[in-house]
């Protein structure tokens, strides 16, 4: 997919197109084959039963045997069920090889975007981007699908006919030659034409998508404030736009169902004059003069579906123009991937980090956004739990998430063991590092699929070995089906039991480094002191601890942390151990537990 990408770079985009078709197509080489044959076949039994009909009429017309007679209509009517059953047949291996192709392209298009930083997705809806991988994708498998059967096949059936035209009459097969070339160069102008229309409407359409999936999330907040009109009287200007936007592509197909028609009517009357002159000429038999007709009549049905084809095809000219737009993407955040992590709980180091983020509205329109973080730095020996503390827009996110590689800082470096957080491949550091944040996403799956993230070939043994060191099994076992049971769409669950299911998928990866992000926020009282139990067997690591970073707004999360840090305005103002500044007098941390004021860190 990189190379695709590259291609159209090298070579503009109509290359990148080319070899985006091209790299999902070759694979399918035997289903291809299997198309072309069928194709072939219905091709040949469609052209042979006009020869059939025209020697039953010169066979009629001479007087010839009954048997002769009876033989050509018997004839006709298994080359007729037989050409009809290859062209089903043809049909089911064009729709096979076509989402074959682009199922596997949706796929890649997936794990692509996974891929592109957080400024990306902080840009384009998840609304937006569903449009792009499924629409404009679905416009490709169409594509694919009918590239064979009703452009290609129809395209060699018109040759065969003029060439079996110009076997009977030189004067047909010029006079046909020249009318199939008017037709499909009318095809052609109005193809340039829906092209760009129905470019401008996928875009509008991705833009209305996006509308709507943020709105439908945000329903309760919505209702709530009473904006529902305001809403809807977005929601219109988009429908408006896209109708706008898709009237042309709408028009273009118009204007060619008229042209095309009006070239048919044409083409089926000089095709009647013309065996009428052949036939009193006396050049051709009665039959021939038939079969004439016949045959040009004939280029209407592959020409009017090719026509009915444009409007796919414009389709899916902007669908690929489109995906290829989103393939030629790169990550801000290139994998070096030169460095490792050693197994186990790794040490962590900020050196001087600074931090900004361009990806918010306001950055976008400032030319220099404000630090979230300025001149950060600390050390987390191998093993130790440090405790986050700060107001809230004071950073502590931020530094998780750059623990994370969401974002790399502007200044300064992050490293695990003594590697920059830069040179460590994305894979590596997802697995060395688990991450547990207060808003959990639960999918419409068993709770199997739900802490094993899909993974089948996790043994239920260890699954259940890890729900039992965290002291969850029981949990579990008292759901009504078990690892069996399904969780509705968002979950179901409550804040804490969500929790729960993350502790379980993170304990099941053994991270060597574990992060906790207002994790214990939204406790319920139900769960409240399995989580307490989780957190504390989650860190404990069995054998060896883990390297622990927990980040809170109440004080009293962070009393099992070795270290504290206090953020405020995105800088250090106090680190050090836990209990020498607890024991100091005049340290921030102590002040806050003596006073009790945890309300100054909200």
């Amino acid at each position: 997919m990189a190379s695709i990408a590259s291609e159209e770079r090298r070579g503009g985009v109509l290359a990148g197109q080319r070899r985006l078709l091209g790299a999902y197509l070759a694979p399918q080489r035997s289903r291809m084959a299997l198309l072309v044959a069928l194709i072939s076949v219905d091709i040949l039994l469609r052209l042979a039963n006009p020869q059939i009909v025209r020697r039953f009429i010169d066979t009629a017309e001479a007087g010839g045997p009954l048997s002769a007679l009876t033989f050509a209509g018997i004839a006709y009517l298994l080359i007729g069920l037989a050409a009809r059953l290859a062209n089903l047949a043809a049909t089911y291996a064009g729709l096979d090889l076509g989402w074959r192709a682009t199922n596997r392209l949706r796929a890649d298009l997936t794990s692509h975007l996974l891929r592109l930083d957080m400024p990306f997705h902080k840009t384009h809806t998840p609304g937006e981007l569903v449009e792009r991988v499924d629409g404009d994708v679905t416009a490709l498998a169409t594509f694919f699908a009918d590239l064979a059967i009703k452009i290609a096949g129809n395209t060699l059936l018109v040759l065969a006919i003029v060439v079996l035209l110009y076997r009977e009459s030189t004067l047909a097969g010029i006079l046909v030659t020249i009318y199939t070339i008017v037709v499909l160069a009318a095809l052609a102008a109005v193809g340039r034409i829906g092209v760009h229309a129905w470019t401008a409407a996928q875009a509008a359409w991705a833009d209305q998508m996006s509308f709507l999936e943020e709105r439908i999330s945000a329903t309760e907040d919505l209702r709530g404030i009473g904006a529902e009109p305001h809403a809807q009287a977005q929601l219109s200007a988009l429908m408006l736009k896209l109708l706008h936007a898709a009237r042309g592509g709408w028009m273009a197909n118009a204007l060619g169902f008229v042209v095309t028609n009006f070239l048919f009517v044409v083409g089926y009357g000089m095709g009647l004059a013309l065996g009428a002159f052949l036939y009193l000429r006396g050049d051709v038999t009665i039959g021939a003069a038939f079969l004439l007709v016949s045959y040009i009549g004939m280029l209407a049905a592959p020409l009017e579906e090719i026509r009915g084809q444009a409007a796919d095809l414009q389709e899916a000219t902007a669908g690929v123009h489109r995906v290829t737009e989103l393939l030629r993407l790169e990550s801000g955040l290139p994998d070096r991937g030169a460095g490792s992590i050693p197994q186990g709980a790794p040490s962590v180091a900020f050196r001087r980090v600074s931090f900004r983020y361009d990806d918010t509205p306001l950055a976008r329109h400032d030319a220099a956004p404000e630090n979230v973080l300025t001149d950060v730095s600390f050390d987390l020996a191998p093993g130790r739990v440090l405790g986050i503390l700060g107001r809230t827009g004071s950073g502590k996110t931020t530094i998780m998430r750059l623990l994370c590689r969401l974002y790399d800082p502007n200044d300064g470096e992050i490293r695990l063991d003594a590697t920059d957080l830069r040179d460590i491949p994305a894979a590596a550091l997802r697995q060395a590092a688990g991450v547990v944040t207060q808003d959990v996403q639960l999918f419409g799956a068993t709770v199997r699929d739900n802490i094993t993230l899909f993974d089948a070939s996790v043994p239920e043994a260890r699954l259940n070995q890890a729900l039992a060191e965290l002291g969850l099994l029981d949990w579990v076992r008292e759901m009504p089906q078990g690892l069996s049971t399904t969780l509705a769409t968002g979950g179901g669950m409550s804040a804490g039991e969500a929790q729960l299911m993350a502790f379980a998928r993170i304990f099941l990866r053994q991270p060597g480094l574990v992060i906790l992000d207002e994790a214990t926020s939204r406790l319920d009282p139900v769960t409240e002191h399995r989580l307490e139990q989780a957190v504390d067997r989650l860190i404990a690591g069995g054998d060896q601890r883990r390297t622990a970073i927990v980040i809170a707004h109440r004080l009293r999360t962070v009393q099992r942390a070795d270290d504290i840090l206090i953020l405020e305005a995105g800088r250090v103002i106090e680190f050090g151990p836990r209990a020498a500044l607890e024991a100091d007098p005049n340290s921030r941390f102590s002040h806050l537990l003596r006073t009790g004021l945890e309300e100054v860190l909200a």
